[in-house]
C-alpha cells in the first residue's frame, strides 16, 4: 500500500548525498547558509516553520552556514525538516529517486520538499511503501547503493536516531536498531535494520495509515514490531 512518505524520505536522501560524494559530484564538507525559504514545486516561494520541526539546533543557527555532512546528521538523528529541505535543494530530486530506482522501489518517489503546502494542494506528494523502504535498507546492506565504508557511515547515523518510540520500543531493551521513522497526522512509519547479536540482521519496515495521536500511533508501530520479533525464527544453530 502506498502512503505519504513522511520522514522516511530522509533515508534515501542521505544515501543519495553519500552516493554523489562517492562519485565526486558533491563535497559533504561544502557549507550552505541556513535559511527557511524554499521554492515550491509550482515555482513559488514558501517558508518552512519552526513549530513543525523536531530539531531546534538548525533554527538556532539561522543565517549561519553549516556543512552538508552536518545537515545529513541532523536530518536523520533529529529528523530536522530544515536540514532536509536544504539537502534536497543541494542533492536534487532526481538523485533521491535514483536510489529508489536502483532497488526497484517503484512506488516511492520524492517530488517536493517538506511542508510545501502549495504543491500538496496540487496533489504533489512524497510517497513510500513498507516494501520499498525495506528494499532501500537491503540495498544499503548488500552494496547496491553504497560501498562498504559509506554504508557503515549511513548506518551509524540511523543507529544514532534520537526518536525511538516506534520499532525500537517494541524490541527487547538494548537491541541494536538503525532506523528512520516518520509521522504525520495521517500516517506513522518506521524502517530499520536490527542486529540481534544471536543471528542474521533483520530488516523491519512498518508503515501505517492512522490518524491516532502521535504517542498512540507510535505505540501501534511498536506493538507490530514486537509481534514480528516474537514470530521470527530463532538463531541458526552452528554445529562445531
Amino acid at each position: 500500500m502506498v502512503h505519504p512518505a513522511a520522514s522516511t524520505l530522509k533515508l534515501p536522501l542521505v544515501i543519495a548525498a553519500s552516493r554523489l560524494a562517492g562519485s565526486g559530484r558533491l563535497d559533504v564538507e561544502e557549507r550552505v547558509r541556513l535559511q527557511p525559504v524554499f521554492t515550491s514545486a509550482d515555482g513559488a516561494p514558501y517558508e518552512l516553520t519552526r513549530g513543525d520541526d523536531s530539531d531546534d539546533e538548525p533554527w538556532d543557527r539561522l543565517g549561519e552556514s553549516a556543512s552538508l555532512r552536518w545537515l545529513m546528521e541532523r536530518a536523520v538523528v533529529r529528523s530536522s525538516n530544515l536540514a532536509t529541505n536544504l539537502l534536497i535543494d543541494r542533492v536534487g530530486l532526481a538523485a533521491v529517486n535514483e536510489v529508489y530506482d536502483l532497488v526497484t522501489a517503484e512506488r516511492s518517489r520524492l517530488r517536493r520538499g517538506i511542508q510545501d503546502l502549495r504543491a500538496a494542494a496540487l496533489g504533489i506528494i512524497n510517497t513510500g511503501t513498507a516494501a520499498d523502504l525495506a528494499a532501500v535498507v537491503c540495498g544499503l546492506l548488500d552494496g547496491r547503493l553504497l560501498d562498504a565504508p559509506r554504508a557503515v557511515e549511513i548506518e551509524g547515523l540511523l543507529a544514532a536516531s534520537e526518536w525511538n518510540e516506534a520499532i525500537p520500543a517494541g524490541l527487547p531493551p538494548g537491541t541494536y536498531v538503525a532506523h528512520k521513522s516518520g509521522w504525520t497526522d495521517e500516517c506513522c512509519h518506521d524502517v530499520g535494520l536490527v542486529r540481534p547479536g544471536d543471528g542474521d540482521p533483520v530488516v523491519l519496515s512498518i508503515f501505517t495509515g492512522t490518524s491516532l495521536p502521535e504517542d498512540a500511533a507510535h505505540t501501534v508501530v511498536a506493538e507490530a514490531a514486537a509481534i514480528v520479533w516474537r514470530a521470527r525464527p530463532g538463531p541458526r544453530r552452528v554445529d562445531a
